[in-house]
């Protein structure tokens, strides 16, 4: 291209180049200062699509683990509850077999059925007054009364039904059962023994229900865990920035602009040559 003064075809060259290092050195110096490859939908719109799924996914399974640990923590509370209920079962057990036997007298069966009136006093409290984030748990219209739900998972259909109610139910009518009954002969501690049993097995079938729960939802949050850590991986290699290879590309980009500049200069001088032709 001939010398001209309205166009200075290689300054105009220069500039361009100049402009785009610019922005390459702008977008790897923003990479830097925030960590992430990808700052605003420009840098990669398929991309960010994607990572913002993950993160929601994400998110959404570490609010499920917490969940989970939430249920954990109240089946816990109502299976403590009836460990104790089942302790109490033992010792009237204790009480109705050593009244069943006539080397008692009417005055050692008084106490005997003194203490065992009290344990069933204590399996009605219990029942009463076990909460859980002060809600009931036992009582009427407490938690475990109805079928619970638990979301264990990051979508809708993630959840664990949990439904002690006919089993509760059982445990709660075989405490009213125990307490009617008496120890006064051993006839009448004969059939709080046979009494006693039976409530003995409803208890462990609903200490059984919340165990096999208990245990469910442990493994459910082993599960989540490794979910969101596999999710944040792939998350972490769509959206965080490379930083051995954004501060090669800024040193790259740095060195480019001061060369550009010395060039832009020597490009600016071109036209001055011109004049030289006309002296």
């Amino acid at each position: 291209m001939g010398l001209s003064i309205h166009t200075n075809y290689t300054s105009l060259v220069t500039q361009n180049t100049l402009n785009s290092t610019n922005k390459m050195l702008g977008n790897a110096m923003e990479r830097l200062g925030t960590g992430f490859r990808i700052n605003s939908a420009a840098d990669d719109a398929a991309g960010l699509q994607i990572a913002t799924r993950l993160q929601a996914q994400s998110n959404g399974m570490s609010v499920a683990m917490r969940n989970s640990q939430d249920a954990i923590s109240m089946l816990q509370t109502g299976e403590g509850a009836m460990d104790e209920v089942t302790n109490i079962m033992h010792r009237m057990k204790d009480l109705a077999t050593q009244a069943a036997n006539d080397t008692n007298s009417d005055d050692d069966r008084t106490a005997m059925q003194t203490e065992y009136d009290e344990l069933g006093n204590e399996l009605t409290n219990i029942i009463t007054n076990t909460k859980y984030a002060g809600d009931d748990l036992f009582a009427a219209g407490g938690k475990f009364t109805a079928a619970a739900s638990f979301q264990i998972g990051a979508s809708s259909a993630e959840t664990l039904s949990f439904n002690a109610s006919v089993n509760l139910a059982a445990v709660t009518a075989a405490i009213t059962t125990i307490k009617a009954e008496t120890l006064d002969d051993a006839a009448n501690a004969g059939s709080a023994i046979d009494e006693l049993e039976t409530a003995l097995n409803d208890v462990g079938t609903l200490r059984a229900q919340f165990g096999a729960n208990i245990n469910r939802l442990e493994h459910t949050i082993n599960n989540l865990s490794n979910m969101r850590e596999n999710t944040e991986s792939a998350k972490g290699r769509i959206m965080d920035a490379d930083f051995a290879q954004e501060a090669s590309n800024m040193t790259k980009n740095q060195m480019l602009m001061q060369s550009g500049m010395s060039v832009l200069s020597n490009a600016n001088q071109m036209s001055g040559l011109v004049m030289s032709l006309l002296r």
